[in-house]
């Protein structure tokens, strides 16, 4: 055994006794500078967390850097130019309007839409900077903001209302406006559709390019009633005779709650064929169309005429064409319309639009005369009618 390994022996057997008489064990002697590092290592973690209890404090009472609006005062200031899509809801406006930096927050600007009661329109707009969300509805709905021309094509317009909304709206001349809708190849128009535009002007909100011809503009019509017959899975064979019912479904009801249940009554009248109508609509919507008119009754007299292509009470089947622009809703509800046997309806309050179905014609009858009823207490609202 060397000296070293005796002398660390010696050292491992001299340990001091505890008075119990257990051996307890030395611990070694830390060398100076370990325990200084020790000390300091202490007290500059001690530092630090003073340092970072501080910082929170300071934060938590300071001022934000960024103070927190939730809406802006005033008419704001620059301008800034804003596109709403077409079908986008309060929400997504009020995103857009945040994004553009036009008002502060979107619950600001919602609540300052909900006070409206009338709705913002699809289109490009010039706003400013900073506005209040008061200020920015008021600026939405007021044409003067309209960056550009903005043509709306409301649910079941006709193609001469389509037309005079081009030219007065548009500015394009009605030979211009003629020209687009007789030129089917350049606008797109199947050939399903026999070459007439009727029923293919798809209601909505266009914006009018500075650049673009009427025919631009009925050619996006068009595409946008293809897009839609598409995305419902009409075949292209049945294009024509799904709008020409779906026309038909806009103009007999008011709401679009009873949408299904025509589409379902026009499906039983064309098969029906062993009861009063015969195969033939009866509708006076259909009636009207032929004689140039989008309200009122028919007359007796013009009930009876044959020679109106469009008299459904007296030709069976589907008038020549559709008699307006239907809205997507309609078309769906004649591409699906719910199972039922009623083969007549009657619109009993004209105010809100209810409406009651019937098999018979003696239900039909009994809810006739509701309508009687309340057309003796409102001799000013009916003088449109309101069955078939």
């Amino acid at each position: 055994m060397s000296r070293h390994a005796r002398r660390a022996e010696a050292a491992s057997t001299s340990a001091p006794t505890s008075p119990s008489g257990t051996r307890r064990a030395r611990a070694p002697r830390r060398p100076r500078r370990t325990v200084l590092a020790i000390i300091l290592a202490v007290v500059l973690v001690a530092g630090l967390g003073l340092i970072a209890v501080t910082a929170v404090r300071s934060a938590s009472q300071a001022p934000s850097a960024r103070p927190s609006v939730s809406d802006y005062s005033g008419a704001g200031h620059g301008s800034v130019v804003v596109t709403i899509p077409e079908g986008a809801s309060s929400a997504e406006i009020a995103r857009l309007l945040v994004q553009a930096g036009v008002v502060a927050t979107e619950d600001a600007f919602a609540d300052a839409y909900a006070a409206s009661t009338t709705g913002i329109q699809a289109g490009t707009y010039t706003l400013r900077l900073g506005m209040s969300a008061a200020n920015a509805v008021a600026a939405l709905l007021d044409p003067a903001s309209r960056a550009d021309r903005t043509l709306t094509v409301p649910e079941g317009c006709t193609r001469e209302q389509v037309k005079e909304r081009l030219m007065s709206v548009g500015g394009f001349s009605e030979q211009e406006v003629e020209t687009a809708f007789s030129d089917a190849a350049a606008i797109g128009l199947p050939e399903v559709a026999g070459g007439q535009v009727e029923g293919w002007l798809a209601p909505s909100t266009y914006d009018v390019a500075e650049d673009a011809t009427a025919t631009d503009v009925v050619a996006s019509m068009v595409s946008l009633t293809l897009s839609r017959l598409t995305r419902l899975g009409v075949a292209p064979a049945d294009y024509e005779q799904v709008l020409t019912k779906a026309s038909v479904v806009e103009h007999e009801v008011a709401s679009s709650t009873y949408y299904g249940q025509v589409a379902r009554v026009i499906e039983n009248r064309l098969a029906s064929t062993g009861t009063d109508t015969a195969g033939r609509l009866q509708m006076d919507s259909t009636v009207l169309y032929g004689l140039g008119r989008t309200g009122g009754v028919p007359t007796s007299e013009e009930v009876r005429d044959r020679g109106n292509p469009y008299n459904t009470y007296v030709h069976a089947g589907l008038p020549p064409t559709p008699i307006g622009s239907p809205g997507e809703l309609a078309i769906a509800a004649v591409v699906s319309p719910p199972q039922g046997a009623w083969l007549y309806f009657v619109t009993i309050n004209l105010e809100t639009g209810e409406t009651l179905f019937a098999s018979t014609q003696d239900e039909q009858q009994a809810n006739t005369e509701r309508l009687t009823a309340y057309c003796r207490e409102h001799e000013d609202m009916c003088s449109t009618g309101g069955g078939s």
